[in-house]
């Protein structure tokens, strides 16, 4: 017979891998003070964009001669635009191990034509840092949202390299240490650690990148939304809160109420070790189990915000089918909601971690995991 249901239930349900949950202390009153019905390109909404800027690299430790801009289509308009502005002054290489990178791949060979190496990996798997060339333009995912797995650390990238670093971390920024020195762009979007709201991104330019955006001219037309030049110079304004277009307002406030409760939290240390906390409760269920397992196939590259897991019982029939029972039941009894795997990741179940979900919630999760498992075991016999 299948276990009884646990006496304890998750107070936040919300484990999505995006939009990730809200700050624990979040209620809409905190957004009282943002500058609706107001232009963003007045005093007030310059402002509240550029304390979003600052902010951001206070937090971050982003160094203070990085550009910092917030630009349109959250995460994937930032990784465009870089892509889009930067490649094609020298060979490409393209790195990827999950799906979002598998997308830019599909970009910069097939829609920009650039001439560029493929390196990929399987699910759960990575490329070899070391084996990349980073004389050529580097593309890369620092933590695969939709497969578990992220870089464990930068050392292998050259400090002396000739070619740009183009990183998309958005499943990494506020939870993970990024090595500022190693990374040339980088993106990411407010609605996953800090659990703001999406179709915003953030563009990271270090002086190397906007040397080459200044020196070097795309042979392809650009759209607007992707110009961050003119006259062969930085459109400087961008990096500093006149954004290329309109942005919320609304979510601007949003994002600047998560920095605060990140600052008052103790800021980037207290965020990492949240997600540290979190991930850690989900390793180690995994490890006292037989049935379920981590699908990071190396423990240094397990991600500590979006943990995909496997099902691994030789009873599972029909593995896809097992896995979206398993989340459908745990959506149905109100504990976790949208922990399936991602729709071209291998089956399973994907549960976020980041700093804004509470430890004690993945803890009260994790024996209702167990007992969907077991339900579902007898349900299929």
């Amino acid at each position: 017979m299948a276990i009884a249901q646990p006496a304890t239930r998750p107070a936040n349900p919300r484990f999505s891998s995006g939009p990730c949950a809200k700050i624990p202390t979040f209620k809409l009153e905190l957004l009282s003070d943002a500058a609706l019905g107001r232009s963003h390109r007045a005093a007030v909404g310059k402002d509240k964009l550029k304390a979003a800027i600052e902010e951001t690299r206070d937090i971050l430790g982003i160094p203070a001669d990085y550009k910092i801009g917030i630009v349109p289509a959250s995460d994937t308009g930032a990784v465009e635009m870089a892509m889009w502005s930067l490649l094609g002054a020298r060979k490409a290489t393209m790195v990827a191990w999950e799906s979002f990178g598998a997308g830019w791949v599909s970009d910069v060979v097939k829609q920009l034509k650039i001439d560029a190496e493929v390196k990929e990996a399987g699910y759960g798997e990575i490329v070899d840092m070391a084996s990349i060339d980073y004389n050529t333009d580097v593309v890369f995912t620092w933590n695969g949202t939709t497969s578990g797995v992220r870089v464990a650390n930068g050392d292998v990238i050259p400090a002396d390299r000739e070619g740009l670093t183009i990183c998309d971390a958005t499943s990494a920024a506020f939870a993970q240490d990024l090595p500022w020195g190693k990374l040339d762009v980088t993106t990411f979007s407010w609605q996953k650690v800090m659990g703001g709201e999406a179709a915003h991104g953030m563009l990271i330019l270090s002086p190397r990148a906007v040397e080459r955006l200044e020196s070097y001219t795309p042979a392809w037309p650009l759209p607007k939304i992707f110009r961050m030049t003119k006259g062969g110079k930085l459109i400087d304004g961008i990096f500093t809160g006149a954004t290329i277009n309109t942005p919320s307002m609304l979510a601007v406030e949003d994002y600047l109420v998560a920095l605060n409760w990140a600052r008052e939290i103790g800021g980037l240390p207290a965020l990492m070790a949240r997600a540290d906390a979190n991930a850690k409760v989900i390793w180690d269920f995994c490890g006292q189990k037989d049935w379920v397992a981590n699908l990071a196939v190396n423990d240094e590259n397990r991600s500590n915000t979006s943990v995909c897991l496997k099902f691994t019982d030789d009873r599972i029939q029909d593995g896809a089918a097992f896995a979206k029972a398993v989340a459908k039941r745990l959506e149905k009894e109100g504990v976790a909601l949208d922990i399936g795997a991602y729709r071209d990741a291998p089956a399973g179940l994907r549960i976020w971690c980041g700093a804004t979900v509470e430890t004690a919630d993945v803890e009260a999760l994790m024996p209702w995991l167990e007992w969907a498992f077991e339900a579902e075991i007898e349900a299929q016999a």
